[in-house]
């Protein structure tokens, strides 16, 4: 395994995650353990020196209180001492169990609590009789009466020394169960993103979107697979629209440059002397220059709206003045093809945006219009609203399909067809204008039905 792979990480931290486990459960069952078993004496020798506390107060005579002690002591497991230093009796529950101090100790103890006027006392020795360790919890009930209850501490030693020899087993099988769960979960994680990572770069050489499909058992190792075959599909796209954009650039900067060339040996070599077919010739000529330019202009102008580096320059201008400058321009369809261009005059329409670039979207979309009219009337409308304006480019032609309108915005989506050598535009035409509505956050649409034609149509809020 590499050094840095997932299956070793994910290892490595398994492994160490198992040992942090066994080293928090050896501290706390091995080395805290007599520590812990004498916290849970001590408290439990505080809750029966409460529960003589509450007897001691509610006692109704001492016969009482001593069956009270008896039956305490004897529940418990403890042995009690009740102490009157006005008689100097001591009253003991079991004076020959374990748990019992005896002799020259417990009195000197017992002495030195009564004269420190303490309420409450703990002491850790060893007793005498037994030699084995006690604990004492001592009490004093009033200025008289003193009660102290001890417990013996058993040997904890033997238990420790099993228990580590037991935890020692343990430890060992338990990492051995995590270094086999570990490389085998290490295993089942890393193997659909190395499969991944292989088809990744199988994808580099065969451009085969099928090679993402992983399905597994992990749901984002699914969506992982699911997110690299969406991009590659989107990258075989982008390949595909490339060749496209080559072939289509290719073939329209093709056309006019083999005409400007046949036309100006045409001018050269036998019309030259004929003012007349001269004047044509030389009329082609700047035609087909006129349109090349425009094509690379187009593309020019569309790949520096993809590559975000075109900024707008927003300014406050009339819409309606704009349309008329652009409609000017087309008296000649008006006067040699007989276009007819309607649109209701509006009284000034300002609106906040990019001057230069609204124009050029109005333009491509009334070349689109006229470029695809069967009856050469084009109609133009403005409709204003509370929030915004809805500006509208209509054309009488064949409808678009309906699963064929998401796509006209694509360049060249003309080339998915016959290629027709348009008469006016590039191809490139509505991408600019979806680029340019884009960038304005302008929404815009277009709808096709034989009945009411091909209507373009974008809103400038107010």
């Amino acid at each position: 395994m590499k050094k840095n792979s997932i299956k070793t990480k994910i290892w490595k931290y398994f492994i160490s995650f198992s040992i942090i486990i066994l080293v928090f459960l050896w501290i706390f069952q091995i080395a805290l353990l007599p520590s812990f078993y004498e916290s849970s004496k001590t408290k439990e020798l505080e809750k029966v020196a409460s529960a003589l506390s509450r007897s001691y107060y509610a006692k109704e005579n001492e016969n009482n209180l001593l069956e009270q002690v008896a039956t305490i002591a004897h529940k418990s497991g403890t042995c009690i001492v009740v102490s009157d230093t006005l008689s100097n009796v001591d009253y003991t529950t079991d004076s020959f169990s374990k748990e019992c101090m005896k002799g020259s100790t417990f009195k000197k103890y017992k002495s030195a609590f009564i004269s420190s006027n303490l309420q409450k006392d703990k002491l850790i020795t060893i007793n005498p009789q037994f030699e084995n360790k006690t604990l004492i919890y001592s009490l004093k009930l009033d200025d008289s009466t003193y009660i102290f209850a001890s417990s013996s501490l058993v040997p904890i030693d033997s238990t420790i020394s099993i228990l580590r020899s037991q935890f020692i087993l343990v430890t060992i099988i338990v990492l051995i169960i995590a270094f086999v769960i570990s490389y085998f979960i290490s295993k089942k994680l890393s193997n659909p993103i190395l499969k991944l990572t292989n088809a990744t770069k199988e994808f580099g050489k065969k451009k085969n979107s099928n090679l993402f499909k992983i399905e597994d058992e992990f749901e984002e190792i699914t969506e992982l697979s699911k997110t690299l075959e969406y991009a590659s599909n989107e990258v075989a796209q982008t390949e595909e629209l490339r060749k496209e954009l080559m072939a289509n650039v290719s073939h329209d900067l093709k056309t006019p440059l083999t005409m400007i060339k046949a036309y100006a040996e045409m001018v050269r070599d036998i019309t030259y002397k004929n003012k007349e077919k001269r004047e044509q010739n030389l009329n082609v000529i700047i035609e087909e220059t006129d349109r090349l330019n425009h094509l690379v202009n187009d593309i020019l102008t569309l790949s520096v709206i993809e590559s975000k580096m075109m900024k707008l320059s927003i300014e406050e201008f009339d819409l309606n003045e704009l349309i008329h400058t652009i409609l000017g321009r087309y008296e000649i369809y008006k006067t040699n093809e007989e276009y007819k261009f309607i649109y209701e005059d509006k009284q000034d329409i300002f609106i906040q945006a990019d001057k230069e670039k609204l124009e050029q979207v109005l333009y491509n979309l009334i070349n689109n219009a006229i470029q695809h009219s069967e009856n050469k009337k084009i109609e133009i409308k403005i409709t204003e609203f509370k929030k915004d304006y809805l500006i509208e480019i209509k054309n009488n032609g064949i409808p678009i399909p309906k699963e064929e309108l998401e796509h006209i915005w694509n360049k060249y989506y003309k080339s998915k067809k016959d290629h027709q050598r348009a008469k006016i535009g590039t191809g490139l035409g509505l991408s600019i204008v979806k680029q340019i509505l884009e960038l304005h956050n302008y929404s815009y649409g277009v709808t096709s039905t034989k009945e009411k034609g091909t209507n373009f149509y974008f809103r400038i809020p107010k």
